[in-house]
């Protein structure tokens, strides 16, 4: 049997010497190494053997097994090599011809807006608070001093997915959660998605954009709040833009003013923009009223701040001058990549 495994061995190691393509050696690794191969052929006869020859038999039948496998093994990585070389060398890319160029997206207006106001706050040593859309009624309304019948807690103005749970109105439920988890001095921003029931309109949607800020420290006044905006202003819209602060009504904040700043189009000399005022308005603002700071665990004896909140869709509809806030939500290609 010796002689036998020693002859299929050479006549094997000979004829994948000699294949030259990988169908042959397929066929090689069949004819020697398969079920029906001559090599297995010859080890299913090795029970005739006396219990001495076995051993013996089964050591050569091995060696001769593993030779066979190595030389397939091989031949077949040097076959591989050789047809990747002649279809590198028969084929060819023509780097001449023109490519289908393939249209880059980029930002959105919205969120061109919401980057470069972010950049502006953190330089300022804002930071960045997120929270939930869909928020509890608490967060949303009652640490916020808004009485109960105030008539945004309606159904009529706001989403209720049940009793005491809503799509948030306002990103103000941030700024509750930053004051119940954190102790003073806070210095944040909270921009994102809100939700009310308004009628789809080229002013109106029942989702819009908001981003506000809060500050909490000792010693917080009504001029830190002037100060802190018109810088904001100057910083958005240039250095010559005025700020006028007019006294509004807000149940969180207490004094509470809307800013106008310099129309940014006409710097003041009034234009359609404006309605020929030479200001817009830009947000609305107010010291934290003491009830909001007791609902979030803050002494108002100690601590004082104020709070500002901005409307994202009408800054970017008046930069970029929209006229119609739906263009804003269609995802009409033809619209956004002039931006």
């Amino acid at each position: 049997m010796k002689e036998k495994l020693n002859e299929i061995k050479e006549k094997a190691l000979r004829d994948i010497s000699a294949a030259d393509d990988l169908k042959t050696l397929e066929s090689l690794r069949v004819e020697y190494l398969g079920k029906k191969g001559e090599l297995t052929q010859i080890l299913r006869g090795m029970g005739q053997l006396s219990e001495e020859e076995r051993p013996a038999a089964g050591k050569i039948a091995n060696e001769v097994r593993e030779a066979i496998e190595d030389a397939i093994k091989v031949k077949k990585e040097t076959l591989e090599e050789e047809a990747l070389l002649q279809k590198l060398a028969t084929q060819s890319i023509d780097i001449t011809l023109n490519q289908h160029k393939i249209p880059r997206g980029h930002h959105h207006p919205l969120y061109k807006v919401i980057a470069e106001l972010t950049e502006v706050f953190t330089s300022m040593g804002f930071t960045v608070a997120e929270g939930p859309e869909i928020e509890w009624v608490k967060y949303n309304f009652d640490n916020l001093n808004v009485p109960l019948d105030h008539p945004a807690r309606d159904e009529s103005d706001t989403f209720y997915i049940e009793n005491d749970i809503l799509l948030r109105t306002q990103t103000s439920p941030v700024q509750v959660r930053t004051m119940l988890n954190s102790k003073p001095p806070i210095k944040i921003i909270s921009p994102g998605k809100v939700y009310r029931r308004d009628e789809i309109d080229a002013t109106h949607s029942p989702l819009f954009h908001q981003l506000e800020g809060l500050i909490i420290d000792k010693g917080i006044t009504m001029a830190d709040l002037k100060g802190t905006l018109d810088y904001i202003a100057k910083r958005l819209y240039g250095e010559k833009t005025q700020t006028i602060f007019r006294p509004h009504q807000f149940y969180f904040t207490e004094p509470s003013a809307e800013m106008d700043a310099t129309c940014f189009l006409c710097e003041g000399k009034g234009c359609r923009v404006c309605k020929g005022t030479g200001y817009i308005e830009i947000l609305g603002c107010g010291m934290v009223h003491p009830n909001v700071l007791r609902a979030c665990n803050i002494d108002p004896e100690i601590y004082s701040g104020f709070a500002f909140g901005m409307g994202l869709d009408r800054m970017t509809m008046l930069k970029y001058d929209i006229g119609d806030l739906r263009l804003m939500f269609g995802n009409d290609t033809e619209f956004l990549k002039q931006f």
